[in-house]
């Protein structure tokens, strides 16, 4: 279902709870409002109200994909960016990494099955600031 995007900072600032298997439902919805979204390219569940660690992304070919308890374990290659929110009307200069490894978990029949996951460039992007909304971080 389609969900109203939060822009109340005390439930943006909150640091997420764990997801389990249960919450396909949150990433459901954040799939479907994500796809609502012309330019969108990632959300996070705090995002459309609900505190459970849980996020999506859009690859180069536009298919969601869906992370659960999302953890960068380790960054390369620090940089300076500018980075836009669906939920912020400011742009922030952040630093990002170029490179890295995302520890997660993902859903499959039913259970979380945890990955380690390679990323970079701009999805390294997307998923390091996925990781801060998760973490209560505003950028």
């Amino acid at each position: 279902m389609i969900q109203d995007l939060v822009k109340d900072e005390t439930t943006l600032t909150a640091r997420c709870e764990r997801a389990t298997a249960q919450d396909a439902a949150v990433a459901q919805d954040l799939i479907d409002t994500l796809s609502s979204i012309e330019d969108g390219a990632c959300l996070a569940a705090n995002q459309i109200g609900v505190t459970k660690q849980v996020a999506v992304y859009l690859d180069d070919d536009k298919v969601a994909h869906v992370l659960y308890n999302p953890r960068v374990m380790m960054g390369l290659g620090a940089q300076r960016v500018e980075e836009g929110c669906l939920t912020r009307d400011e742009v922030s200069k952040v630093t990002r990494y170029a490179k890295v490894k995302l520890s997660f978990d993902e859903l499959e029949d039913g259970e979380l099955r945890h990955r380690i996951r390679d990323f970079s460039g701009w999805t390294a992007q997307m998923v390091q600031h996925m990781v801060d909304h998760c973490q209560g971080k505003l950028v």
